[in-house]
């Protein structure tokens, strides 16, 4: 009878479950009230399905710790009894899935990523990409990506978790989280400091808790240092015993898709945490979440969250469009820019751009920890700031037409400038602070003046009437009248022919699975290509400043060089007197570093 009574309990509690009604803070003991369902008030109700639920609970926990009473004694079952009780209602607490967004909040985040018109190809490529390394052992560092879309979330992540692996390995071993400024300060990137190039030796373990150290910093540099908002999903939780994490997820996520607002609100739920080692172990027992197809969405939720949508559509110049583009769906410049600044900003230029009756054009703040290039600045699309161009560790996002991937150094000392260097990016960031447009690399001849006075450069006055006769001034002019100016006029000009000179290895990892043609898959013969990430090494040569006459030229690719292999030692790439090669990574180097010229063994490096 009992059995029948605890039934009819659990059947009432379940269908009335389904209302999805808030959870009080308190209740009442079982059996205290007798208030027939059919005149009660939706308080009452909740009150009465709670204790429907707790009673039938209780009873469960009850016969449980009886059965257990007969191997051992009466006092010690007697305290397991009531530990049993409450270790589960800590359990239950501990499986916090979080708050439920209101429908305003999930029509404003989901309108804000997709739009209005997004298509199912779109959505289908965000709901189904996860974070995840790639089981390929030579590019086992890196995050693989399946889908076309979110690249520019994972290339970011994969910025950020090189820094963790490769100049903070000894951080990894630690629970603790430390914020950008403590980390910098444990490790200058001004002095120099040298990675391993065994990318295979980092351990499965090493190469999660950087991915959970680079996520909690980026959702902390989102949420101004004070915040992160870590999304999950409702329909995941702790599964059965003994089943593998990843597996109870994708079980969960059976059937599961995102294709309104409305859809997104019923699964979606986030906590916000002001700490970030609190921060860092909700990430940790996140990751097979993170890990699975929802990942990728998760993440960009999460940082636009913890930032606040409201400071998301302020950051922007048009908050009318989507974050997520059309007709293919790639992540925006100012989703790249969130997670690499912590503001959703559409440009890549430093600081504001005033454009005159109070409006302006917002670009990057403040100097990052990793960086950003773009093939576009090398087609004279936009002009890359130094706060991206010259970030505090050697990592950069680069970005194509239509994919992000990650550019990288093991040496530090490839940011240290020369004499030279120093005095160009000097010169060029007071030039560039009176470009008002937007990159075009003129300004009007009072505010030539104006930056002529900052830069202590004395121009004799026929160089000086020369320049400003149009009416303004080209940098490639002006650059080009400084390498011929002595020293002592504020110029650079070289009379050893060998100021500017550098030479020094880049990796670029590409994480979308291509066929790989290269190596031993090549010489497989029939053997299908392998489908994985690409990484390559390439030898980076600077030559000393060209003169003036050269500065107006580009430097010339020898017939049938372009894109040709090496002969395949390393010992010949480095070769600073081998014919460059050439491919669209090239350009994105020479906006960073001027004339430089690459070489490398195999294939073409890829940035789409």
């Amino acid at each position: 009878m009992a059995d029948q009574q605890e039934e009819e309990d659990l059947r009432m509690a379940l269908r009335m479950s389904m209302q999805n009604s808030p959870p009080e803070p308190k209740r009442s003991k079982p059996g205290e009230t007798a208030v027939s369902p059919a005149t009660t008030t939706p308080e009452e109700s909740r009150r009465l399905q709670r204790e429907l639920m707790a009673a039938a609970a209780e009873k469960r926990m009850l016969a449980a710790a009886k059965t257990a009473r007969s191997s051992s004694s009466p006092l010690k079952n007697e305290k397991s009894g009531d530990l049993g009780i409450k270790e589960a209602e800590m359990k239950a607490k501990e499986v916090n899935l979080g708050n439920e967004l209101s429908e305003k909040e999930a029509y404003q985040l989901f309108s804000m990523v997709f739009g209005s018109g997004v298509s199912k190809g779109i959505l289908a490529q965000w709901s189904n990409q996860g974070i995840r390394f790639s089981p390929d052992p030579e590019t086992s560092m890196g995050l693989v990506q399946h889908e076309g879309g979110p690249c520019g979330v994972l290339a970011t992540i994969q910025a950020f978790v090189l820094k963790h692996l490769l100049f903070f390995p000894d951080e990894l071993g630690k629970v603790a989280v430390n914020m950008p400024q403590n980390l910098s300060s444990r490790r200058s990137p001004k002095s120099q400091y040298v990675a391993s190039n065994n990318f295979s030796a980092f351990t499965e373990d090493a190469k999660t808790r950087a991915l959970v150290k680079s996520m909690s910093e980026i959702l902390f540099l989102c949420g101004n240092n004070k915040r992160a908002v870590i999304a999950t999903l409702s329909v995941v939780s702790d599964g059965s015993e003994g089943s593998p994490k990843d597996v109870i997820v994708a079980q969960a996520l059976e059937g599961l898709s995102v294709e309104s607002a409305s859809d997104l609100q019923k699964v979606l739920r986030v906590d916000m945490f002001t700490s970030p080692t609190s921060a860092f172990k909700r990430l940790e027992a996140m990751i097979p979440i993170f890990q699975s197809r929802m990942g990728a969405l998760l993440f960009l939720i999460s940082a636009l969250l913890s930032r606040g949508l409201e400071s998301v559509q302020a950051d922007r110049d048009d908050p009318s469009l989507p974050l997520v583009t059309a007709p293919f769906g790639h992540a925006s410049q100012e989703i790249v820019n969130l997670l690499l600044c912590g503001q959703a900003v559409p440009n890549v230029f430093d600081g504001r751009m005033d454009l005159g009756g109070g409006m302006f054009l917002k670009g990057i703040p403040t100097s990052v920890e990793v960086g950003f290039l773009t093939l576009l600045e090398s087609l004279n699309f936009c002009k890359v700031g130094q706060n991206l161009k010259c970030p505090k560790w050697p990592i950069w996002v680069v970005g194509s037409e239509s994919h992000y991937t990650v550019l990288f150094a093991l040496d530090t000392a490839v940011q240290d400038e020369n004499e030279l260097e120093e005095r160009e990016s000097q010169i060029r960031k007071a030039f560039d602070a009176q470009d008002q447009s937007g990159g075009g690399g003129f300004i009007s001849v009072e505010a030539f003046r104006q930056v002529l006075k900052e830069t202590s450069i004395r121009l004799p006055s026929d160089k000086l009437d020369s320049l400003c006769g149009s009416g303004f001034i080209v940098w490639s002019e002006f650059w080009q009248v400084i390498l011929d100016l002595d020293k002592n006029l504020g110029g650079l000009k070289d009379s050893t022919g060998q100021m500017g000179r550098k030479m020094f290895d880049l990796y670029h990892f590409n994480g979308i699975a291509k066929s790989d043609l290269n190596g031993s898959q090549a010489a497989a013969g029939d053997s299908p290509p392998v489908q994985r990430p690409r990484l390559t090494k390439l030898r980076v040569s600077v030559p000393p400043r060209w003169t003036p006459e050269e500065f107006m030229a580009d430097v010339a690719v020898p017939p049938g060089t372009e894109g040709s292999e090496s002969s395949g030692k390393d010992t010949e790439v480095a070769k600073p007197e081998q014919s460059p090669q050439h491919a669209p990574l090239a350009d994105c180097i020479r906006t960073r570093w001027p004339r430089a010229v690459c070489n490398w063994i195999g294939d073409p490096p890829s940035i789409v």
